[in-house]
């Protein structure tokens, strides 16, 4: 039984670690915008911003903005065309 200790625990932190390089390359790839950014295409009517916090994130934020529209993060298959193409669609997960 001493034996599998330490592997398990190997084997958990190299899990862990393959998880964060692999997430961290994974929203390398995402672009991102600063806040004023976001503001002025928002004015153009350039963008449509949906919220896809998670529930609890989403509901207990005091920060709301003010164009966005809300959806479920996990429902993404049954909302993601219903938006228009002639504009960009900014997801909002902070």
């Amino acid at each position: 039984m001493k034996g599998k200790a330490p592997t398990f625990v190997g084997m958990a932190l190299s899990m862990v670690l393959v998880f964060a390089l692999f997430t961290s390359a994974l929203s390398a790839d995402v672009a991102r915008m600063t806040k004023d950014e976001l503001k002025a295409l928002i004015e153009k009517g350039q963008v449509t911003v949906v919220d896809v916090r998670s529930g609890r994130d989403w509901k207990s934020s005091e920060y709301i903005i003010h164009t966005a529209v809300r959806e479920d993060p996990s429902q993404v298959a049954s909302w993601a065309n219903k938006y228009a193409k002639d504009k960009a669609l900014v997801l909002y997960c902070a």
